[in-house]
């Protein structure tokens, strides 16, 4: 199937439809660790770029006082805690509590009062407390970046149209290891799971309900 035909297919079953944004968002940066975000570890590839433009809207998010979460995978020495998921890709025993891979980027400028949750499976919401998070800050939006593209990004995307955040994809901000699934599963997630947008437009987001939402 050519990518015309892929298109006319999810417009026929009219997906990609905008979702109504609320007026208190908050930033998701999921695994923008070390381990994802530096060639040197098994699990990483270059992602300087997407680290950047994420750096942008963490700062914008900044700007109005809205709430930052940071996500990191980390698994106990023992690797007992990673369960399946290690048998099913074995790279992840490198993402172990302590080490230099589950660090976070720190081109990404996290500060005191953000939020960082330790995470061990795909989505940010399994066996986390991201949804008490998110509704004690009375988030109403979020904009979600990091890595990767096909994996927990998609997870975490299909979990918060499943909690009830309307949710922004920038696509400058999310990366993965090859294009194609990188490609593939923006495509999807912007048919089914969340709005794909550009940097542009979700930094206007930002400042736009800075402007019209009281700062705390």
């Amino acid at each position: 199937m050519t990518d015309d035909q892929t298109r006319e297919v999810y417009e026929r079953a009219k997906f990609g439809q905008t979702m109504t944004l609320g007026e208190n968002p908050s930033v998701l940066v999921v695994d923008f660790s070390r381990g994802f975000t530096d060639p040197e570890c098994s699990l990483g590839t270059d992602m300087t770029k997407e680290v950047e433009a994420t750096r942008r809207i963490v700062d914008a998010a900044r700007g109005i006082e809205a709430p930052i979460i940071f996500t990191t995978i980390g698994f106990e020495r023992n690797l007992r805690d990673g369960s399946l998921w290690i048998e099913k890709a074995p790279a992840l025993a490198d993402l172990q509590i302590g080490g230099e891979w589950v660090e976070l980027d720190e081109r990404l400028g996290k500060k005191d009062e953000d939020t960082i949750i330790l995470k061990k499976g795909a989505s940010a919401f399994f066996g986390t407390n991201l949804a008490s998070i998110l509704a004690h800050q009375k988030t109403d939006t979020v904009v979600l970046c990091g890595a990767t593209t096909s994996g927990c990004i998609r997870a975490t995307a299909v979990d918060l149209l499943q909690h009830g955040y309307p949710t922004l994809v920038p696509r400058e901000c999310v990366g993965d290891r090859a294009e194609s699934p990188h490609k593939a599963n923006l495509f999807d997630i912007h048919a089914k799971y969340a709005d794909v947008v550009s940097l542009e437009e979700a930094l206007a987001y930002l400042e736009r309900t800075g402007a019209e939402r009281p700062h705390k």
